[in-house]
């Protein structure tokens, strides 16, 4: 039987170089890889901790997966990020610097979270588990 090590998306948008900055300068996130090292880039790899995401420029994703070529960018989805500690904090330093989509909250399930709209528009939600604050 195979085991699963982790999932990182592959985020087809628009701008990759836009992207990043905002992951970077805003969020915080690392940028680890890039394609190409510099210049108009194509791919970009960012992680905060160890959650991951990976940005894909439109027409470079779809030449790459010719599947994909009549999908538009953005989708139905959110991310949920599981965030260790200190989450109060941190939307306190991001609020004013993003679009808050939901304020922090607790859930009926007991985990502190809030969510954001990133620059292309997806949206991700932070979640701090109950008892790690």
């Amino acid at each position: 039987m195979v085991t699963l090590e982790s999932l990182t998306p592959n985020i087809m948008v628009k701008d990759v170089n836009q992207t990043l900055e905002y992951y970077q300068e805003v969020l915080g996130f690392e940028i680890v890889d890039t394609n190409p090292r510099e210049g108009k880039l194509e791919w970009g790899f960012v992680k905060k901790g160890e959650a991951g995401l990976m940005f894909q420029e439109m027409a470079s994703l779809k030449a790459e997966y010719p599947t994909l070529s009549s999908t538009p960018l953005g989708g139905a989805m959110t991310f949920y990020i599981l965030v260790q500690k200190n989450i109060e904090a941190w939307f306190s330093t991001l609020k004013g610097k993003v679009k808050v989509v939901k304020e922090l909250n607790t859930t009926f399930y007991g985990t502190k979270e809030f969510a954001i709209e990133d620059i292309n528009g997806f949206i991700l939600t932070f979640s701090e588990r109950k008892g790690t604050e």
